[in-house]
Parts: C-alpha cells; sequence; structure tokens
C-alpha cells in the first residue's frame, strides 16, 4: 500500500520521453507547491537529445533515482510523447517494490503505468505538469485527492453506446497504442477479470480498429469485468473514409461481450482528464442515465 502524501513531502518532476522546458512546467511547480508540497526538477527538464528529453542514459538515471531516493514520496512525469518504452528493460525496480511510491502521467507514460501494475503496485494514470494549465478544476482536484489519500469518486453522462450492467474488478488501462505496444514484453499486463479503460489521440482511425484487433485476438477484450472508454481526441483519416468512427470502432469489437461499457468518460488528452488508480479494485455502474465510478474500499 503506497503511503498517501502530506503536506511538506518532497516530490519530483521528470520526463521519460519527450523535451520539455523549465518555463512549460513552471505554472504546474506553483500549483503543487500550493498543495503544500516541495518540488524537485530533475536534470531531464530542459535536457535535448532530439525530441527527447536528453538521451537514454539521462532520462534512465533520472527515473531511477527518483525511484530509489526515500527522500522523495511521488514521481510526476512532466509530460508523454514518445520514449518511454526505450528506458522500461534498464530499470531497476527492486527498491521501488519494496518501497513503492506514486508514480503519475498518462500518454506515453502509460507503458510505465502498465509495468508497474504488472509489479502489483497501484500507479496514476492523470494530468501531467505540461498540462496543468489547460486542465479543468476537476482534474486537477482529483489528481490530489488520489495523492493525499482522499476518497474519491467519478461519474460520467449518458451515451448511445453505453451497456447498462454493474462491473468490480481492478482497474487498469490508459492510451491505446501504448496498451498495443507493451503487448507481448515484459511490461504487458493480463485484464481478465478487470476494469479496462482506453484512450488515445492523434491517430488514424484504421490504426484504432487494427489495434483493437490485436487485443481482441491477444484475449484482452473477453475476458473483462468492464470496459471504460475516455477521449478519442483529433482522430485522423484517409482520402478514402474509413466509415466508422473511433467509438464505433470500439463498439464494433466488443459488441459480442456482455460486460458494461462506459463511452464518453472524462480520461485522455482533453482539460478534463480524471485521475484514475491503475490497480486499484473499483466498481463501474453503467445506467440509462449515465454511469459512476468508485473504488471498493476507502484508503
Amino acid at each position: 500500500m503506497i503511503t498517501p502524501l502530506q503536506p511538506g513531502d518532497k516530490i519530483a518532476i521528470i520526463a521519460t520521453a519527450r523535451l520539455i522546458s523549465h518555463e512549460e512546467i513552471a505554472a504546474a511547480i506553483d500549483i503543487l507547491k500550493g498543495w503544500g508540497l516541495e518540488v524537485e526538477v530533475g536534470p531531464t527538464v530542459g535536457a535535448q537529445y532530439g525530441v527527447f528529453a536528453g538521451d537514454d542514459a539521462l532520462r534512465l538515471q533520472d527515473l531511477q533515482q527518483a525511484l530509489d531516493c526515500p527522500d522523495i514520496k511521488a514521481i510526476i512525469c512532466a509530460r508523454g510523447g514518445y520514449g518511454t518504452t526505450r528506458i522500461l528493460d534498464q530499470v531497476d525496480f527492486s527498491h521501488f517494490q519494496n518501497h513503492p511510491k506514486w508514480v503519475v502521467g498518462f500518454s506515453d507514460i502509460t507503458s510505465l503505468l502498465c509495468h508497474i501494475h504488472s509489479l502489483g503496485i497501484e500507479s496514476v494514470h492523470g494530468i501531467m505538469p505540461l498540462l496543468f494549465p489547460k486542465g479543468t478544476e476537476e482534474a486537477l482536484e482529483s489528481l490530489r485527492r488520489v495523492l493525499f489519500g482522499e476518497n474519491l469518486s467519478y461519474s460520467s453522462a449518458p451515451h448511445t453506446f453505453n451497456r447498462t450492467g454493474i462491473a468490480e474488478g481492478q482497474l487498469i488501462g490508459g492510451n491505446l497504442a501504448l496498451l498495443h505496444n507493451v503487448s507481448g514484453t515484459s511490461s504487458d499486463f493480463t485484464t481478465k477479470g478487470k476494469i479496462l479503460f482506453l484512450e488515445d489521440v492523434d491517430e488514424y482511425l484504421y490504426s484504432i480498429d487494427r489495434m483493437m484487433v490485436h487485443l481482441d485476438r491477444a484475449g484482452k477484450l473477453k475476458d473483462l469485468a468492464g470496459l471504460i472508454v475516455g477521449h478519442f481526441s483529433d482522430m485522423k483519416d484517409n482520402a478514402i473514409p474509413f466509415g466508422k468512427d473511433a467509438y464505433e470502432i470500439i463498439a464494433e469489437h466488443t459488441g459480442k461481450y456482455d460486460y458494461p461499457v462506459c463511452y464518453g468518460f472524462p480520461t485522455g488528452h482533453e482539460p478534463d482528464n480524471l485521475a484514475l488508480v491503475c490497480g486499484r479494485r473499483a466498481k463501474l455502474e453503467v445506467e440509462e442515465n449515465g454511469a459512476s465510478l468508485e473504488y471498493v474500499y476507502s484508503v
């Protein structure tokens, strides 16, 4: 069990993927300090190696140090993009397994969250410092509540594609492209009896279809307890249209199963990106008037 944060705790902001400047996280630092936290910024912030926040060695070193340092009580990844999977197999998680702490991120950071889930440790899929200025008050407050161990529940508006029902199981998921990317690796995840959530951005619709076909062929859709479909933002199409949007594609590939499904849940690449605790047991209720998600036990 991860110890909730307390005022005065030190947290680290690091960049495991795309480059980011100090100026781009300045607003987030102010917000985090406003929560009573001490913020340490890793050397990857402000570093550059091509499109990355420093070369693989620097990003690995920054992540490893943050995982191992006993003074650092939580790690918040500065942004996504691409690059986290390049260093994952070189990370030593042994100290982290004995002394777990919150690791926060989404998008490209999904691969790290999946790897942490494979170790039996919770993590947070939530808004990152780059996007703090654009995030809704609800998104930021949900992250604060999770980090500080406060109870939290979520609701979602009704959607035409919703499939009603009640599901209970561990919550796991994130960016569809990264879930597809880690399949068959040491960061892979099992979905049987779990509530899976999906989101994505800037993908071609045929690619969404291809990744959903892969998840289904890999057996990751058939034994779910439930499915949550978040934001699929800025989808692209070819000159000859694919013929379905992202939600229609997902509905097609999950239509043969009977677990509850919630569409339009506020998670993903939009300002309203609510913090979700990966690995925590949750209860999903999908009704005609909308959906709700809550954790089964109090923190």
